[in-house]
C-alpha cells in the first residue's frame, strides 16, 4: 500500500506524541514492505529526504511566524500536496488545524483519522477556540472514513456524540530494562534521589498544582520539571517558583535514552495531564519502570488502575512527597510494567494500526469492484 501520514510536525520525533508515533509506525510500515510517506514541517531540524525508508516530503509551515493560524496553513500545504500522490490510504493525526481543510483531501484514499483527546477541553484555549474546535471535531468525525480511539472513553465519546464507530487502538511504549546510571551525572542527580514531571507547559497538565505541593512541602528532594518552558506560562511557573532551589526547570529533552534512565532512577514521577485519550509520557513512565504519581482522572485510572497513586490538589502532592516512597511500591511498578509488556508494546500497536489499514483497504477494493 501507499500510504501518508499527516498532522504532525514531522519525523524524527521533536515535538511530542503524535511525532514520537508516526517516527515508529512510519518505520514499521516500510519494514513490512509498505511505500510510506511522511510530512514535515519546512524547518524540521531533520532535512534529509527518507529516514529508515520513509520519504519525508518537506511542507512550508509559517507557524514560527504566525503561531497556531500557521498550522492551519501548514496542514492546507500537506493536504494539497497529498492530491497529487495517488496515496492508498492518509493517516491524520488530530484534527485540530486540518479537519476545516476535509473537502480539499483526495477523493481516491481512504482516510482514517486518529481522533486524539478532547482538544476543546483545554484550558489554554479561549471560549470561541473552544466552540471552533468542537466544530473542528466534528468535521473530523463526519467526514473521515474511519476512525481511531487511542482510549475507551474516547471511543465512547465519539459513539455517544457522533453516533460513530471508532476502532480503539492504545498508544504504545517500549519497555526498558537496560539503565545506565551514567546518564545522572549530565543533570547532577542521584538515583532514588530526584523526582521529576514532564510536560507541555499547559495549565491542564497541572505543573502548577504539582509544583505548588513541592513549594509547600518539607521534602525537598530535587524535581526535575521537563517540557518547553519558553512560553508565557512556562514564564508564570519559573517566576512563581523562582526561590525554590529543588525545583529545576530543565527545558524540553527529547533523547529517549536520558528520559528512560531518569524515570527509571526518579523516586516519584508525577504525571499531571487531566485532557485527552491514552497519554504517551504516562505509558513511557510505565515503561521505565517509574513509580507514577498522577493526576486523578477517568483518563489516567483507565491505563493504571489500581498500579498509581493519586493526587487531586497541592495538600495531596505535599502528603504524598512526605510519605510514599517508591521501594514500598514495587509491585505497582512491576504491574505497570508488565501492561506495557502485554497491552502497550510498540510491536501490538503497529500491529493493530497494520490490520485496520489492511481491513479498510480490503473493504474497499471489494466495494470498488
Amino acid at each position: 500500500m501507499k500510504i501518508a501520514i499527516l498532522g504532525t510536525r514531522g519525523i524524527p520525533n521533536h515535538y511530542g506524541g503524535f511525532e514520537q508515533f508516526a517516527e515508529f509506525f512510519s518505520v514499521y510500515l516500510v519494514e513490512k514492505g509498505h511505500e510510506v510517506y511522511c510530512y514535515n514541517s519546512h524547518n524540521h531540524k531533520f532535512q534529509e529526504k527518507t529516514f529508515h525508508g520513509v520519504n519525508i516530503i518537506h511542507q512550508h509551515d509559517p507557524e514560527y511566524k504566525y503561531g497556531t493560524f500557521g498550522q492551519f496553513i501548514y496542514d492546507y500545504n500537506c493536504i494539497m500536496d497529498s492530491r497529487k500522490r495517488d496515496f492508498d490510504i492518509i493517516l491524520q493525526l488530530g484534527y485540530t488545524s486540518n479537519s476545516i481543510w476535509f473537502f480539499l483531501l483526495p477523493k481516491k484514499p481512504i482516510i482514517i483519522t486518529n481522533m486524539d483527546g478532547l482538544e476543546w477541553k483545554r484550558t489554554k484555549y479561549s471560549k470561541p477556540v473552544q466552540q471552533f474546535l468542537k466544530f473542528a471535531e466534528r468535521l473530523a468525525a463526519i467526514s473521515s472514513d474511519y476512525l481511531v480511539s487511542d482510549s475507551i472513553g474516547i471511543e465512547k465519546f465519539l459513539k455517544k456524540k457522533y453516533k460513530k464507530e471508532s476502532t480503539y487502538i492504545a498508544y504504545g511504549a517500549y519497555p526498558f530494562d537496560s539503565p545506565n546510571e551514567n546518564f545522572l551525572k549530565e543533570y547532577n542527580v542521584e538515583k532514588q534521589n530526584f523526582n521529576m514531571i514532564m510536560a507541555r507547559f499547559e495549565p491542564e497538565n497541572n505543573l502548577d498544582m504539582v509544583l505548588e505541593g513541592v513549594a509547600q512541602s518539607n521534602d525537598k528532594t530535587p524535581i526535575l520539571v521537563i517540557g518547553k518552558h519558553e512560553t508565557k506560562y512556562g514564564e508564570y511557573l519559573k517566576n512563581k517558583f523562582k526561590s525554590f532551589d529543588n525545583i529545576r526547570f530543565l527545558g524540553g529533552i527529547y533523547n529517549l535514552e536520558h528520559l528512560n534512565n531518569l524515570r527509571y532512577f526518579s523516586k516519584l514521577y508525577f504525571h499531571g495531564h487531566s485532557v485527552g485519550g491514552t497519554n504517551p509520557s504516562l505509558l513511557e513512565a510505565m515503561a521505565s519502570q517509574a513509580l507514577v504519581i498522577a493526576h486523578n482522572n477517568d483518563f489516567n485510572k483507565g491505563i493504571l488502575k489500581e498500579n498509581g497513586i493519586y493526587f487531586s490538589n497541592p495538600s495531596e502532592v505535599k502528603n504524598i512527597l512526605e510519605s510514599v516512597k517508591k521501594i514500598d511500591n514495587l509491585q505497582k511498578v512491576q504491574n505497570n510494567y508488565q501492561a506495557i509488556i502485554k497491552d502497550f508494546n510498540w510491536e501490538k500497536i503497529n500491529g493493530q494500526y497494520l490490520q485496520l489499514f489492511e481491513e479498510c483497504y480490503s473493504r474497499h477494493k471489494t466495494r470498488k469492484q
